[in-house]
Parts: C-alpha cells; sequence; structure tokens
C-alpha cells in the first residue's frame, strides 16, 4: 500500500501555468533578490473508495465515542464534587417533605453507572449511523462526481 491508498483517482487534466520569465535589466541598481518561482498542480478527485471512508470513519466514529464516555465520566464527577446532586436531593426533599416517607436521592435515578450505561449506547448508534451516513455520502460523492467532475484542488510549491 503507497502512501496515496485509498484516496481514489487523481487527474491533472489541464497543463500547469508557468508566467513568462521577464527579462531583467542589464544594469539594475541595487543588490539583486533571488526570485521565487511557484509550481501549481491542478488536481481533481473524482473518486473516493467507500471502503477506505468506511474503514476511516468507523474509526472516527470510535474515538469519538471513546472521547464521549470519557467527557460523561469526568462531567458527573466534577458535579458530584460539587455537590450539585446532593444539593438537587435536599431540595426535591424539601419540597416533597411528608413525615413517613423515605428522603430523596437523585443518584438513585441518575447514578454513574446508569448515566455509563445510557451513554455507551448512545456511543454504539453513533459509530453505526456515522459509518453507514460517510459510506453513502462516499457512493452519493462517486455518482455526482462523475456527472459533474469532481473537486478540484490547486497545490502550489515554492522553489
Amino acid at each position: 500500500m503507497g502512501p496515496d491508498a485509498g484516496l481514489g483517482e487523481v487527474r491533472t487534466d489541464r497543463p500547469t501555468f508557468q508566467p513568462p520569465a521577464s527579462p531583467t535589466p542589464a544594469a539594475a541598481p541595487g543588490p539583486q533578490l533571488p526570485r521565487s518561482r511557484v509550481r501549481r498542480a491542478r488536481l481533481r478527485a473524482v473518486r473516493l473508495d467507500p471502503w477506505s471512508v468506511m474503514k476511516t470513519a468507523f474509526l472516527l466514529s470510535i474515538a469519538f465515542g471513546i472521547m464521549t464516555m470519557v467527557a460523561v465520566f469526568v462531567i458527573w464527577n466534577v458535579l458530584d464534587a460539587a455537590g450539585v446532586y446532593d444539593s438537587i436531593s435536599r431540595t426535591v426533599d424539601g419540597v416533597l417533605a411528608s413525615p413517613n416517607a423515605e428522603p430523596f436521592n437523585l443518584k438513585d435515578f441518575i447514578g454513574l453507572e446508569r448515566v455509563l450505561g445510557i451513554t455507551s449506547l448512545v456511543c454504539v448508534v453513533d459509530v453505526v449511523l456515522i459509518t453507514a451516513l460517510a459510506t453513502l455520502g462516499a457512493f452519493l460523492y462517486n455518482l455526482s462526481a462523475s456527472l459533474l467532475g469532481g473537486v478540484e484542488v490547486t497545490l502550489a510549491e515554492e522553489d
């Protein structure tokens, strides 16, 4: 596999434009600075490999899922350390207080295990959806690129 594996076809349909060299004066005053030349290449992406797009989207969505799980864990622990859940529990208990009722505890409803379980379920669904939508997008791009010519990119390099 080369460094451009999975990129699909890249065409260079048009020749690069090089401006004509201007004549230099015979005796120009002052020091002459070297003039840089710019080489340009126009490339056109006319096809994306759906298999490569699917693999890339899958790995990126897995990374996004891991970041989501870590973020939810950190946010839940920060809120717990700040006493937010205890404060909400005391407020709800004060509003709904009855002499024979047991005290209200918010962590019974949104405990860390339950929150992480729901988050992992959402992450699994996201992985499937993102992978499927990216692959479908590659197929749709290939169809539209065959009709319209694809995306053209101009690369420039200075000497």
